[in-house]
């Protein structure tokens, strides 16, 4: 029990309510587990495999994992974290998306172990009368208690009457499914919560939920995301999802190891024990990189990847007159954007945040992300800016 326990909170931000999860547990009959999908856009990136990663512990331990797809819920636009109203996916737009959903789930999941259900098939049926009977479940003061929609009304900005369906929806749908477990990110805290409230009026036990934490994107900072062009998504080429993994900081690095990686908590402990020794953080990277392209496109991708970054970043790609400068350390060692304006890289530190930012620079053919990333003293690093600009950088 305490085994999987261990396993099923590893990475996990909250767990509630242990207790009915172990009751639940104890009862050693494959339990539910439930995870929706809104299928607004084409694609999954890492950010959703989070959520899969946790989903395929579950399988692990014997459990029945729900992949639901919102196709109904789709049409509505998740209102979570947003500051404006979302505009409605066409059914058409919806159903494309949703199967291109399935075609890339069970490169994570198991498909035995997986059930795959769409919320329209109970939704449809609910009808006018039903869904009334839905929304009269709560009231609005109970609405704008979720954190989204109190600071939009607050600072008077408009929330359509629709936008209050989505998580009555998403607590229905554990109902109809009769849940025991669903995971959701952070941000979906209240309509977690909002399915134990609606399994309990339907007189069910009420579900355990499961938050995990939302994946930064390759800027560090805001949630991964395709219309914010920070995500690797799980269909890019090998080459692709390589490179951008190699582009993370190191501190990044080690966030991303703990929720995407299948090694052990062990195995990480000692990648750090490591580097703490002082073994080069790149070092990990690529073993993790590598791990991360094996997983959706096969050993030999992964080893291909790997041959042609270094080929690309390490064997001739660099001009034979690159300038070798050196520079005096700093304590606490050297900004990128420090280290770029002192090799003459660039005319200021300002140029170096700007080139940063556009995706213009790299450090040892990895692509800098990060504007706070630190290079050491006692470093030697091939810094690039541009198609054009080269120099090999010795702090010392």
């Amino acid at each position: 029990m305490q085994d999987a326990l261990q396993e099923i909170k590893r990475g996990a931000d909250e767990l509630l309510v242990e207790a009915e999860l172990v009751e639940k547990l104890k009862t050693g009959r494959p339990l539910r587990i439930k995870a929706g999908f809104d299928p607004t856009a084409p694609d999954l990136h890492l950010g959703h495999t989070v959520l899969l990663n946790k989903l395929r512990q579950f399988q692990a331990l014997g459990h029945q994992v729900i992949f639901l797809i919102g196709d109904f819920t789709g049409m509505i636009g998740d209102p979570t974290g947003k500051n404006t109203t979302r505009p409605p996916l066409t059914r058409e737009a919806v159903a494309e998306n949703a199967k291109t959903y399935q075609e890339q789930v069970f490169k994570i999941l198991d498909p035995a172990l997986t059930e795959v259900r769409f919320n329209s098939e109970w939704m449809e049926g609910l009808g006018s009368v039903g869904m009334i009977r839905l929304a009269a479940t709560h009231t609005v003061a109970r609405m704008l208690e979720r954190d989204d929609f109190h600071k939009r009304y607050s600072n008077q900005q408009p929330i359509a009457i629709h936008e209050f369906l989505y998580p009555l929806i998403q607590g229905y749908d554990s109902v109809a499914l009769n849940a025991d477990v669903e995971l959701g990110g952070t941000d979906q805290k209240f309509n977690l919560l909002m399915g134990r409230e609606l399994q309990k009026q339907n007189n069910q036990s009420p579900q355990s939920i499961l938050t995990m934490p939302l994946l930064e994107g390759l800027d560090g900072v805001n949630k991964m995301s395709k219309s914010l062009g920070n995500y690797i998504g799980i269909n890019e080429p090998p080459q692709e999802i390589f490179g951008k993994l190699m582009s993370v900081s190191d501190d990044l690095m080690w966030r991303y190891i703990h929720l995407l990686s299948f090694e052990s908590l062990q195995t990480i402990g000692g990648w750090k024990q490591q580097v703490a020794d002082g073994a080069n953080p790149r070092d990990i990277k690529v073993g993790f990189a590598q791990e991360i392209v094996a997983r959706f496109h096969g050993a030999n991708a992964a080893q291909q990847a790997l041959t042609e970054f270094e080929a690309r970043f390490q064997k001739g790609a660099l001009p034979a007159d690159m300038p070798e400068i050196t520079l005096p350390g700093m304590d606490g060692g050297m900004t990128v954007p420090v280290l770029l304006k002192q090799a003459g890289l660039v005319e200021s530190t300002s140029e170096a945040i700007r080139q940063i930012a556009g995706g213009g620079v790299r450090l040892d053919g990895e692509r800098v992300v990060d504007k706070g990333v630190v290079v050491q003293s006692g470093a030697t690093v091939v810094a690039q800016v541009g198609k054009r600009r080269f120099a090999r950088v010795t702090i010392i």
